[in-house]
């Protein structure tokens, strides 16, 4: 955090924050759903921005202009609209790099999440006789334990071998670097690949990823990230921690909308390396080098860029949204916008820590530095639902993870300091019934 502030639980004080907050002119670029709980149109206390992201205002005018496009070009949008299509994945890549900490030909805007986990395990996921197991943290994402497990089978792997899931130690909610550093080092001969979330979807703890990027090289073993709750979160340093490969989806704080197009990281050292053309891939067009795409050859020539995992053209209505928010990102700054994020969950956490532990406990780490926006709050008692039910109640968009989580996420683009304080107040309320 760049300077402490002296927080108080007042009204005053979080007006003030907002009256002088530089970011504050965004929340109106954002539509914010109504709540839920009233039928006065009054804004919700959306903070679901972990889980779904706010609408861009801009989308529907930008997303009417291509629908016009198609409507009277037809296929000679591709090279005629007023954002031609045949190039408009190129549109997103330098602002997408920067959220991500990248070189933009380290990314490519494609498919979504576990499809470009998919499509990056295949070249480096490569299991032999000796090294053959993945290292995942949990609690981890449903979908990418689904994942990890179908490559292992796919190799003809027991899954149930080659999968170590590391777990936080007895009576922790969260990991300990060293103690990732110390299991990656214990299967360090039989280890392939580790492959860690950016932010723990379940706990909000944020991973040191130089440090694990190092561990895992040093064992001999691939490494890749998930960054689903990390992009447009927490500033990400790919190119310089040096992970093999990341990926991440855009709807959650990159605000893209539901399934939107994901990206996908490849690091430079494998762009230029001399058998890049060999390594094993999924191939498709797209992946084709551009200036050998349209002579329509049998012979696949891989573009020396992340591009070369890309299959299909991209699906323009589903990568404007992405194109809208990032905009919005390159206008804010990540920086700018990681210093308020810290100042505003700091905020919702001071709050929260204030009401007592006898109802909740918020398990996300208390540093700044080891967490991004989201605050995960472990409900205690034998109906842990009822704290969710009690703040939709209340107007409150947020959401649950089993068996006993309500994860509240202050997202900097379109969140306030206010917002924050009636959330405690609600809390508050919760814990005195």
């Amino acid at each position: 955090m760049s300077d402490p502030i002296l927080y108080e639980d007042s009204e005053d004080f979080a007006r003030a924050m907002d009256e002088a907050d530089e970011l504050a002119p965004f929340r109106e670029r954002f539509a914010i759903p109504p709540s839920p709980a009233h039928n006065d149109g009054r804004p919700s206390l959306y903070m679901c921005g972990n889980s779904l992201g706010c609408q861009p205002k801009s989308v529907p005018s930008e997303m009417n202009k291509h629908l016009d496009a198609w409507a009277t070009l037809g296929v000679e949008g591709h090279f005629h609209a007023h954002e031609a299509w045949y190039p408009y994945h190129e549109f997103v890549r330098e602002d997408m790099a920067r959220v991500v900490g990248a070189q933009p030909r380290e990314v490519v805007a494609m498919n979504t999440l576990t499809v470009n986990l998919h499509m990056l395990m295949t070249s480096f996921y490569r299991p032999t006789r000796k090294r053959y197991r993945i290292l995942i943290d949990t609690p981890c994402f449903p979908s990418d334990v689904y994942a990890v497990k179908s490559q292992a089978r796919l190799h003809g792997v027991d899954p149930d071998d080659a999968v170590v899931m590391l777990r936080p130690e007895s009576g922790q909610s969260i990991l300990d670097e060293s103690h990732i550093e110390q299991a990656i080092e214990e299967q360090e001969n039989r280890l392939a690949l580790v492959m860690f979330a950016g932010v723990n979807y379940f706990t909000g703890q944020r991973y040191d990823h130089a440090r694990l990027v190092k561990a895992a090289h040093e064992a001999g073993a691939q490494i890749g990230i998930d960054c689903a709750h990390a992009a447009g979160n927490v500033e990400l340093r790919l190119h310089d921690d040096g992970p093999d490969f990341a990926c991440w989806c855009t709807y959650k704080y990159l605000n893209s909308g539901p399934g939107a197009v994901g990206g996908a990281f490849v690091h430079e050292r494998h762009l230029d390396r001399e058998d890049f053309d060999a390594m094993p891939r999924f191939e498709g067009w797209w992946g084709n080098d551009p200036e050998d795409r349209f002579r329509m050859g049998e012979d696949f020539a891989p573009v020396r860029s992340a591009d070369a995992w890309a299959l299909s053209n991209p699906p323009i209505f589903s990568l404007v949204p992405v194109r809208e928010s990032l905009k919005l990102f390159a206008e804010a700054g990540m920086d700018r916008l990681r210093m308020k994020s810290e100042r505003l969950t700091g905020y919702l956490a001071w709050l929260i820590d204030r009401i007592g532990g006898d109802s909740f406990e918020v398990i996300t780490p208390s540093e700044p530095a080891r967490r991004g926006c989201q605050l995960s709050v472990l409900v205690k008692g034998e109906e842990p639902r009822r704290l969710l039910e009690h703040l939709h109640a209340e107007g409150v968009v947020c959401d649950f993870r089993e068996p006993n989580v309500v994860r509240l996420a202050p997202t900097p683009l379109y969140n306030t300091f206010d917002e924050c304080r009636r959330v405690a107040q609600v809390l508050r309320r919760f814990a005195a019934s």
